[in-house]
């Protein structure tokens, strides 16, 4: 263990600064770099995710998100330890596997190569969805109620009943400038019909109809 004092003295740069580098550190305690390292060992430390590990911070310090991460300005702290085993934990805890762009915005930063070296070193999985490859867990069990989560997000909506149908054509006709979603929202609004707008746009394509959007209006894209 540290002498008392220079226990006290590390303890109390950190309540003033949260976060240090381990060259400051030295020279602000007068110890070598490795005498430090034993120090903060003995006291219990989390190394950042981020800048290559450099930045230092003591246990009790973080105030962890839901995720178990904690950001201090740039500076990334994780209970799980470095960025891999961050994205890892990330991964393994998500319900649907998390894309490169979701894992980067939990993390603030770009992870793609990353996440290629643990795809390829295989300590994770990966399911391609149009443009986008999702991340899934090694874990036989998770990965396959991950895959289950995604395929039934993914499946297609049912087919409207014949009466609905008529419904939604006839609202069609009568308001020709109406997106799909306009023409759920009127439906589920003025009949109180249950309808999503990938039933409407999966009827239009079954009678071989098109309809085009309003401007200014957003087609729904059908996952």
């Amino acid at each position: 263990m540290p002498p008392t004092e220079t226990k006290q003295r590390l303890i109390s740069l950190f309540e003033k600064q949260p976060c240090w580098m381990i060259k400051p550190l030295s020279k602000e305690i007068e110890y070598s770099v490795a005498s430090v390292r034993r120090f903060l060992a003995n006291i219990g430390y989390f190394s950042s995710f981020t800048h290559n590990g450099q930045w230092y911070t003591l246990n009790h310090i973080p105030r962890f998100n839901h995720d178990g991460i904690c950001f201090y300005d740039t500076i990334g702290f994780s209970k799980s330890g470095s960025l891999p085993q961050t994205i890892i934990h990330l991964i393994d805890r998500s319900q649907q596997g998390l894309t490169a762009e979701e894992i980067g915005a939990k993390l603030r930063s770009r992870c793609h190569s990353i996440l290629v070296g643990l795809y390829r070193s295989g300590k994770l999985q990966r399911y391609k969805q149009g443009r986008s490859n999702i991340y899934l867990s090694v874990d036989p069990d998770t990965c396959a109620q991950q895959r289950r989560l995604i395929d039934q997000k993914n499946r297609p909506s049912a087919p409207l009943p014949a009466e609905i149908a008529v419904l939604v054509l006839a609202e069609a006709i009568r308001h020709s400038d109406f997106s799909f979603t306009q023409l759920a929202e009127a439906i589920r609004r003025d009949r109180k019909v249950s309808i999503q707008e990938t039933q409407v746009e999966a009827l239009f394509e079954a009678h071989g109809l098109k309809k085009m959007p309003p401007t200014g209006a957003s087609k729904p894209s059908r996952r």
